[in-house]
């Protein structure tokens, strides 16, 4: 592992072998975040929270069906997916003389190919008809996407309102983009607050410069408010999916492999999605864990970076993994091998893309393909 800046902070993992050691890692943690700022310790409190109310939760679980696996979740997020809006009135539609790719069953590349077969006309009529479905399906031209999307604002290159909404703005032109880099939130990120995730967008592709790209993904559901979301994969697995599919629709664009920037939960999704993208760095920040021991354990030949700020709230939560909960080792930890990056002039858990830190330096670098 190469370390790119002196004093930069590990915390250390904090194992759990056993429930009562799970229990007593959340109660330690307490006592660590205890001396922290009051926005630390705010943060900290709220994982804490969640990962103490996921353990017992699973505990009474297995108590009740006698020690059976698997666990009941508190949770009632309701989990993005399924086909886009409008997909039936598109499955319906036989005006081309057959039927449509199916937006759950095609890939992005079999989209890519019968748009490509499309005249102009019979493009833009698709659009008209469908543009719940041209806007959101992966494999679809750039252009198109973006005109399906009009409505919601320009270059949105996804865009679903059903329930707190997904959303996917582009900073930059895609169409004339030598690198590509797409952001991916972690919790609390809709389509109500996604301003601040396509300021980071915007923060970064100052950074990187013209010749990027990049992408505002707020396209899964996150964690929201304190629950068990934030200390189980639930979510993760199906932002993990999600993500895949996109980055398959970018490729089958035409456009070049992405860098992806992941944030906090976020993280986790990437680390889930790892070995499924083209992607050509992987960079997290804040982590609580990737659910890999290591970046072997990613298996992905993209290059590993991670960046953890002293001033973080995620250094006061357990790098751990019990039945499920909690997400696995500090991805900057010395024995995790990812290259890491130095935070130590970042204030805050949401401030890595803060102008003139340490790493939003170094993320427009990578961005750029400037630095390897």
């Amino acid at each position: 592992m190469r370390d790119l800046g002196a004093g930069h902070f590990r915390a250390g993992p904090v194992g759990a072998a056993e429930a009562a050691d799970a229990v007593g890692a959340v109660g330690a943690v307490d006592a660590v975040g205890a001396g922290g700022s009051g926005a630390g310790r705010s943060g900290a409190r709220r994982f804490r929270t969640a990962l103490a109310h996921a353990v017992l939760t699973t505990l009474l679980a297995l108590s009740l069906v006698g020690g059976a696996a698997g666990w009941a979740s508190a949770s009632g997020e309701a989990v993005a997916g399924g086909p886009p809006p409008g997909t039936a009135a598109w499955r319906a539609d036989d005006s081309f003389g057959g039927r449509l790719p199916d937006p759950v069953t095609a890939s992005p590349a079999e989209v890519a190919a019968f748009f490509a077969g499309l005249s102009g006309p019979q493009r833009h009529r698709l659009v008209a008809a469908h543009p719940g479905v041209v806007g959101n399906l992966d494999g679809v031209p750039v252009a198109l996407r973006y005109e399906a999307n009009a409505a919601a604002g320009p270059h949105v290159l996804a865009y679903d309102p059903r329930g707190r909404g997904l959303v996917a703005r582009v900073v930059g032109d895609l169409d004339t983009a030598t690198h590509v880099a797409v952001v991916v939130p972690g919790s609390d990120i809709d389509l109500a607050s996604s301003a601040r995730l396509t300021r980071w967008a915007t923060d970064l592709r100052e950074a990187a410069g013209e010749e990027t790209a990049v992408i505002a993904w707020a396209g899964y559901t996150t964690p929201h408010g304190i629950g068990a979301d934030l200390a189980t994969g639930r979510l993760a697995e199906a932002g993990a999916k999600r993500l895949t599919r996109f980055t398959e629709g970018l490729d089958a664009a035409g456009l070049p492999a992405p860098a992806l920037f992941c944030h906090s939960y976020g993280s986790v999704v990437c680390g889930l999605a790892a070995s499924r993208t083209d992607a050509r760095d992987l960079v997290v920040m804040g982590s609580p864990g990737m659910r890999a021991e290591n970046v072997a354990a990613l298996r992905t030949g993209a290059h590993v970076w991670a960046a953890e700020s002293p001033h973080d709230w995620i250094t006061h939560v357990p790098h751990t993994e019990f039945l499920g909960l909690g997400h696995g080792p500090d991805p900057t930890s010395p024995g995790f091998g990812a290259t890491v990056l130095p935070a130590t002039d970042v204030p805050a858990h949401d401030a890595y893309f803060t102008p003139g830190t340490s790493t939003l330096t170094a993320f427009g670098a990578i961005a750029e393909g400037a630095l390897r």
